[in-house]
Parts: structure tokens; sequence; C-alpha cells
């Protein structure tokens, strides 16, 4: 990818061009402002920016859909169906690829329901409300068990993740108001 004639290149940490393959020097570019990995012999700035995980907060009448992870981090926790979105697709379809392949569920989207930052770890986490199209759902490959939930049963001690049981706090808590709006904000390190 170029911008104006300079290549761009969106990699991982990295000590070779992902462009040309020669060594890549990591400082501030000019007209930039933060340290990025350069190309000294093409002239690629390497970006590394945050990951997108994207999910949803699948909704059958008062239950609540939860997944047991099956894989690090956070084996044999719960969470909501979510994962990193893919290049090439939109936020809707990583919700929607990511709830079918951790809950083989299928669902109709409803709105972003909460964007979560996690500056520590460089990942913003998206939830949409969805409503489940049937009862026909069951362990993906990167789940042990998915199950149902009534408010009273969530397993809170046994969340994977804070954007997790933030974003399951801010629905239930609308819920009980009966009005959903969209929330954002910034998770930061426990101290």
């Amino acid at each position: 990818m170029y911008y104006k004639g300079i290549a761009l290149c969106i990699c991982p940490i990295l000590n070779y061009c992902c462009h040309c393959g020669e060594k890549v020097v990591f400082r501030v570019p000019e007209g930039d402002n933060l340290p990025r990995y350069l190309c000294e012999a093409c002239g690629a700035i390497h970006y590394l920016n945050p990951r997108l995980i994207v999910g949803t907060l699948p909704e059958w009448e008062d239950r609540i859909l939860l997944c047991k992870r099956a894989i690090e981090p956070r084996r044999g926790f719960w969470t909501l169906p979510a994962g990193f979105m893919e290049n090439g697709e939109t936020a809707e379809q990583a919700a929607l690829r990511e709830t079918l392949e951790e809950a083989n569920a299928r669902v109709e989207l409803s709105g972003l329901f909460t964007l979560l930052s996690v500056p520590h770890v460089d990942q913003v986490h998206l939830f949409y409300r969805a409503q489940l199209l049937d009862l026909d759902f069951s362990a993906g490959p990167e789940s042990l068990e998915v199950a149902l939930f009534k408010e009273a049963d969530i397993p809170w001690k046994d969340l994977a993740f804070r954007t997790v049981s933030t974003t399951l706090q801010h629905y239930l808590k609308d819920r009980s108001s009966g009005n959903f709006v969209f929330r954002t904000g910034e998770l930061k390190v426990h101290g």
C-alpha cells in the first residue's frame, strides 16, 4: 500500500521491512510525533496499531448466551462470543462470524452497544447487542461449553475479561431501565 509515494506496511513488531526485506530502525519519522519502524532503504513506514476485538451479546428472552473458553488466555472462563476482526471484513461481519465460530449461533445484530478501549494491551473491544434467531447453538472449536444464563445465574467470578463484565453490567442496567444506550469507556490496568 502506498501513501503519497511512500510504501506503508501494517505489520507486527519486526526487524525487517515487509516491503523490501531490509533492516528497519525505530524512530520518529519526519512529520510524525510517535516512533515507528522505518525502512531507510525504501522509505516504508511500519505502523503498529491497536487490534479490534469484536463480538456480540446474544439475547434470548431474558437470558444471555455465554461461551466457556477452550483456548488461552483465560481457558475455562466464560465470555461473550468475540474475537479478532479480520482484514477485509466489517465490524458487523466480524461479530456475526465470531458468534458463529464460537457458539455455532446465528444472530441478528441490533446495534453497537459498547466500545471499550484497552490501551495497556493495544486493543479496542466492540460488542453488539444481538438476538438469537433460534436455540440451535453449540460449542465451537474455541469453546468448551455454551449456555444461556439468566441474570441471577451469570458466573461473575468466572468471567474471562473485564470488557465482558463491563458490557454485561451496562446491559443489565439498561435492560432494567428499558433504555439501551451506546456506551464507551476505557479500561485501565488494575492498580
